[in-house]
């Protein structure tokens, strides 16, 4: 199967379930990882009124931010030294035909929107996703999107193999399935990936991923 990128999004999950994979992910990371600053994934369920925002950084200039409101999400990524970001691109190209009820997400000062190699959408009821047209040089990966989007995949797998790379500890499988299945956070999940953690230290990251406890 190709993998997840612009040039195949119909592995990429609906909107809604890409904003719960990303839920997920923000809480396992505040699990693993309770220095904020060292974090890949962030969920802020409280972002503006009836708005949702996740964001990935990677501390080494590859982001994206994701917006969920009333009507679907708007994705952005950027990969700094993709062959998109060296082609001097006009960032506009990248939005264009970026639906009205997306477009303030371009003068978003938070995201960075000068700093992007593709952007997606989806509303809720929408049977695909969209992104523009914008012409990309021909290469392996030229806009990053394989890259960032691998994680969408749905598979605890990845996210453990990740883990265990990054933060450099043994991440179980089951406890990384529990979260993905959003099941509820208890003192006894949070010890099998982070024995020095309990709830009580995790209560304003559980309001603010607004994750089930």
């Amino acid at each position: 199967m190709s993998p997840i990128s612009t040039r195949n999004l119909t592995s990429l999950p609906n909107a809604a379930a890409v904003r719960e994979l990303l839920r997920s992910m923000a809480m396992l990371d505040a699990i693993l990882c309770p220095e904020w600053d060292y974090r890949y994934y962030s969920f802020d369920a409280h972002w503006s009124d009836g708005e949702e925002m996740a964001s990935m950084r990677d501390g080494e200039g590859d982001e994206f931010f994701a917006v969920f409101n009333k009507q679907g999400c708007f994705f952005k990524g950027f990969v700094h030294d993709c062959p998109a970001a060296a082609a001097g691109i006009d960032p506009l190209e990248h939005y264009r035909g970026l639906p009205a009820e997306y477009a303030y997400c371009i003068d978003e000062a938070a995201f960075s929107a000068s700093e992007v190699t593709f952007c997606l959408w989806r509303g809720y009821q929408e049977p695909a996703w969209h992104h523009s047209s914008v012409t990309v040089p021909d290469d392996e990966d030229p806009d990053g999107s394989e890259y960032l989007l691998l994680p969408f995949d749905g598979l605890p797998e990845t996210y453990q193999e990740w883990a265990e790379e990054y933060f450099e500890v043994a991440v179980p499988l089951h406890a990384v399935k529990a979260i993905y299945e959003r099941q509820r956070l208890t003192d006894e999940l949070i010890a099998v990936l982070n024995p020095e953690l309990r709830l009580k230290h995790l209560r304003d990251d559980v309001r603010e991923i607004n994750y089930p406890v």
